[in-house]
Order: C-alpha cells, then sequence, then structure tokens
C-alpha cells in the first residue's frame, strides 16, 4: 500500500519530484541532472530507494539566487 503525502502548494516543506520540478522549470532531466552533478542545482533529498525530492523552499531559494537583478 503507498500512502501519498498530502499536498500543501504554499507550504516551503512540501517535498517536490524531479518530475514535478522539470515541469516548473521547463527543463529537460538531462540539464537537471547535468545541474546536479556540477553542483548548480538546487539541494535535493536522496531516499533510500534512490529516489530523489526538493523541498519547496529549497527551489524557491535556489530561483531566486538566479533571479537577474533589474537594469
Amino acid at each position: 500500500m503507498t500512502v501519498s503525502p498530502i499536498r500543501r502548494p504554499n507550504d516551503p516543506n512540501t517535498l517536490l519530484t524531479v518530475a514535478e520540478i522539470l515541469a516548473e522549470l521547463d527543463v529537460p532531466k538531462s540539464t537537471f541532472f547535468r545541474w546536479k552533478a556540477i553542483g548548480k542545482a538546487p539541494r535535493t533529498i536522496k531516499y533510500p530507494n534512490g529516489s530523489l525530492r526538493v523541498r519547496r523552499r529549497d527551489l524557491d531559494a535556489w530561483l531566486e539566487s538566479h533571479t537577474e537583478a533589474a537594469a
């Protein structure tokens, strides 16, 4: 039996799947994993089964750190 966590979109502790991150960033899986390999991706959490998650707050912080300054 698989138990699905309750999704709270505004909760900064919500754990996002790689598929959700790829959809939000609109990048291919290969790009995300290249960023991860060179230390440029958002912080990830690796489960014992090998799957990855990213906390909503970590993705938001990562996006903020890559926002260009207004000209």
